[in-house]
């Protein structure tokens, strides 16, 4: 099993962590018998950390974003968030999938509020808030717009804006920007990146992108075809604040993606 324990802070105190996985197992029973999704995965987030998880498809990356987010349960071993096992569905997570899944009928704004209305928060606070993450995402002067007045880009900001509203500890992102073009995939990787770093939000993100997962990480999880287990864990030493071409250009970020493609190229995948 592969697994990262507590870690030291710089005052010498051991930090909890934010997302701890322990001897976590998933299996599921189809019509073709049972299959097992993951298989002894161990793994520890810290406060604050954005750590990416690459690997072949089908190998339970999302699977272990749901076990994490309480959607799914866990077959063998254990998850917690801040210290607490996850035993169903969390109210203080937050989550962003493929799709930006926005109600049509409902402009920008009001999609970023409908979470705030579904748990009952003040009204007035979750508006400022609102307001708050429209300006961050580059959203000022749509906040009326509706989804289909939208780029797939500017659909996948309100999202996340919704996903952020409530300030959660933790952000589950799967494979968010996937059905993006490329240019559009650049510059959301350029503005998930600055949100990070103002929010300090603890980040868990899925992708099949293997220059995604170096540049918005401070570690890359790479893992098996299924079942799935983790192969490795990389750190990313390159500086918390990143100017785009100049991470894509250094020799530590050419260094790491060839080691993660390498790893990837074991399994048959590689992007």
């Amino acid at each position: 099993m592969t697994t990262v324990t507590d870690q030291p802070s710089t005052s010498g105190t051991v930090t909890r962590p934010t997302v701890h996985v322990s001897d976590l197992h998933v299996r599921f029973a189809s019509p073709r018998g049972e299959v097992t999704a993951l298989e002894d995965v161990g793994l520890t987030v810290a406060p604050g950390e954005f750590v990416t998880i690459a690997g072949p498809s089908g190998c339970g990356k999302s699977t272990l974003l749901k076990v994490v987010s309480g959607l799914t349960r866990a077959s063998r071993g254990t998850v917690e968030l801040n210290g607490t096992p996850v035993t169903g569905p969390r109210q203080d997570i937050g989550y962003v999938f493929q799709r930006a899944a926005l109600l049509e009928w409902r402009d920008v704004e009001g999609n970023i509020l409908l979470q705030s209305e579904m748990r009952g928060h003040d009204k007035g606070r979750a508006r400022r808030r609102a307001a708050e993450l429209i300006e961050m995402t580059g959203l000022s002067g749509f906040e009326k717009a509706l989804p289909h007045e939208l780029s797939g880009g500017m659909q996948q900001r309100v999202s996340l804006c919704r996903a952020l509203l409530h300030e959660p500890q933790v952000l589950l992102m799967d494979e968010p920007f996937g059905a993006l073009d490329a240019l559009t995939r650049e510059r959301m990787n350029i503005e998930l990146r600055a949100i990070w770093e103002r929010t300090g939000t603890t980040v868990l993100l899925v992708t099949h992108s293997v220059p995604e997962a170096v540049y918005l990480a401070d570690r890359v999880v790479v893992m098996s075809p299924r079942p799935g287990r983790i192969m490795e864990v990389l750190d990313v030493d390159l500086p918390r604040h990143r100017v785009y071409g100049d991470t894509m250009a250094s020799p530590v970020f050419q260094d790491l993606t060839t080691r993660v493609r390498a790893l990837l190229r074991t399994t048959g995948e590689a992007d």
